[in-house]
């Protein structure tokens, strides 16, 4: 009897002093009952090194330090972020840990290329921990969810990817004012048909000697059709109603945004010259000879990117869309949290609940603008303001679930996005679909 008393005394006691804990302010509350026995949780990106503490830190990153003290501390873990490999080894790093896992528990962050061969070849676990708050990156879960089980994701908005810069310069001289354009994404009237009107203004002669001087745009022309597509509501793959993925490249969508996309670089696009580099467009791009820069955001708008030393000035906005009203889009390409898929369900959930307190901004210093940095030292505000932060949000993102087969390169390029120049895209997607639907058939069947 004196015994089954001091259990039920300590079980009170705990109970209690589960409901007199209380977080700090601006933490999140405390969740009773969570203890996880004084485990270690490795989180391995590819590029924290050691994961050591800065010798003197500033105010903010003691106050971080202080918030993942406390998480530590409420509930009974260590938590060791550190480097797992490089970049081109974190995939390695994560098959040889579940190849020969020693009981850690871990969560690797995987550079983007690299995702989806984890994901479809099962070394990622499925996710049953709700990510659906606002605070995980939507678009990025998309990616890599099967049958509605999540296997990847991340948090806050997504990086924008494709984006379509301008001229200032070269455009006012063809008489076309770039205010218009903002305005025109603004009100949702950014059309390819009023795109083709700029790029036909631009593009001129200047001493008639039949070679064209000042052309409508140039940049990356896998990003070109690619947009085309999206923008068009395509898509290269995709489920179908019983869950296997499926070539979807025949479709209307695709085909019809394609064919656009096509028209546009054969007429207006000054391509790769002969003898030249792949990325010819780079350099090309910063001697001001053309309108309009189809490429992603990083070449403009990050630190020491490749525009930084560009003489003209450049604005810029999201591609433009069929008709009116139609939604504006960017890809999406982030690095991806992936658990390694030997774990219970249990673990997985508890591997989850701390990067979920671990991922939160630092209590005091929620800036919700801190992804803007230095870009207005690079660019005009409404391209920061407008364009940028409208690609950032979540129904902006545009999937392509060719990741899950193999990079763009190997499953799409040479058979389809190099390739426009001697066919016409329904040629080469009647040639290539049989190679497509194989490897489909060999995803489905994993």
């Amino acid at each position: 009897m004196k015994k089954l008393v001091a259990l039920l005394m300590a079980a009170m006691m705990l109970l209690a002093s589960v409901a007199m804990a209380e977080a700090p302010e601006g933490y999140p509350e405390v969740v009773p009952g969570i203890d996880l026995g004084g485990a270690t949780i490795y989180i391995l990106d590819y590029w924290s090194g050691d994961g050591a503490r800065a010798a003197e830190p500033t105010e903010e990153q003691q106050a971080q330090y202080d918030y993942r003290d406390w998480i530590m501390a409420t509930y009974n873990c260590t938590i060791i972020q550190k480097q797992g490999g490089d970049w081109g080894t974190c995939a390695e790093e994560m098959i040889n840990f579940v190849s020969a896992p020693d009981g850690s528990l871990r969560a690797y962050i995987i550079e983007p290329g690299k995702v989806g061969s984890l994901v479809s070849n099962g070394v990622a676990a499925p996710i049953t921990y709700d990510i659906s708050g606002e605070k995980w990156n939507a678009a990025n879960i998309g990616m890599w969810t099967m049958a509605g089980v999540p296997y990847g994701f991340s948090t806050g908005s997504h990086e924008p990817r494709q984006c379509l810069y301008f001229n200032k310069r070269v455009l006012e001289e063809a008489g076309i004012d770039w205010n218009t354009i903002y305005d025109m994404q603004a009100e949702g009237t950014w059309t390819w048909d009023v795109f083709e009107g700029m790029l036909k203004q631009i593009q001129k002669d200047v001493d008639n000697d039949g070679i064209i001087d000042i052309w409508g745009m140039t940049g990356d022309n896998n990003d070109l059709f690619n947009m085309a597509v999206a923008t068009n509501g395509g898509t290269y793959f995709d489920f179908d109603a019983d869950g296997n993925l499926q070539p979807t490249m025949g479709s209307e969508a695709t085909l019809q945004g394609l064919n656009w996309g096509r028209y546009i670089w054969q007429t207006y696009f000054y391509q790769q010259p002969e003898g030249g580099n792949w990325d010819y467009y780079k350099e090309a791009w910063k001697t001001g000879f053309y309108g309009f820069y189809m490429y992603q955001t990083y070449g403009g708008f990050n630190d020491n990117s490749e525009m930084a030393d560009m003489e003209d000035e450049w604005g810029c906005v999201a591609f433009p869309v069929p008709n009116a009203g139609d939604k504006y889009v960017t890809g999406v390409s982030e690095n991806t949290y992936l658990i390694p898929n030997v774990y219970t369900e249990e673990q997985v959930n508890n591997i989850m609940f701390i990067i979920d307190l671990w991922t939160n901004p630092t209590p005091g210093y929620d800036d919700e603008d801190a992804w803007i940095g230095n870009k207005y030292n690079y660019t005009d505000d409404r391209a920061v303001d407008e364009t940028y932060a409208m690609l950032r949000q979540g129904d902006a993102g545009w999937i392509n679930l060719v990741v899950l087969l193999g990079t763009s390169n190997d499953v799409l390029g040479s058979s389809l996005l190099w390739s426009m120049g001697a066919s016409t895209p329904a040629e080469l997607i009647e040639a290539g679909m049989p190679a497509w639907q194989a490897l489909c058939d060999a995803f489905n069947a994993k």
